[in-house]
């Protein structure tokens, strides 16, 4: 096969604050800055980069694609996501994994849990 996801790009109303917010939470620099249109680059384990881009609509409703991110200690990074902007949405549990729901600075929904939680 190939296709290969290379990036994810969020629509947004100011791709510098999402910017500055997903760097801090992922631990990466911004690539490519062309005002409304921001790169980051990729994660150092692999993966698609994520990119922000500037559209004049509002999100409205919620997202149709969100990023599940995994974590060892989801409850520390989950404090750590909220000190950088996040805000806590929901909380959920199935056998062997637990996750929480999130929301960037804009409101967009991701998901950090943790596998073999109780």
């Amino acid at each position: 096969m190939a296709l290969e996801l290379g990036m994810i790009t969020i629509d947004c109303a100011d791709p510098r604050v999402l910017a500055d917010f997903w760097t801090r939470a992922l631990g990466v620099a911004v690539e490519a800055d062309y005002g409304p249109f921001v790169m980051l680059a990729r994660p150092g384990g692999g993966g698609p980069a994520l990119a922000f881009q500037q559209v004049p609509e509002p999100r409205n409703g919620k997202n149709r694609v969100h990023i599940d991110f995994s974590a060892p200690d989801r409850e520390a990074e989950v404090r750590r996501l909220v000190g950088l902007g996040a805000a806590e949405q929901e909380r959920h549990a199935q056998p062997g994994i637990e996750w929480t729901v999130l929301a960037d600075p804009e409101g967009n929904v991701f998901c950090v849990a943790q596998a073999g939680a109780h």
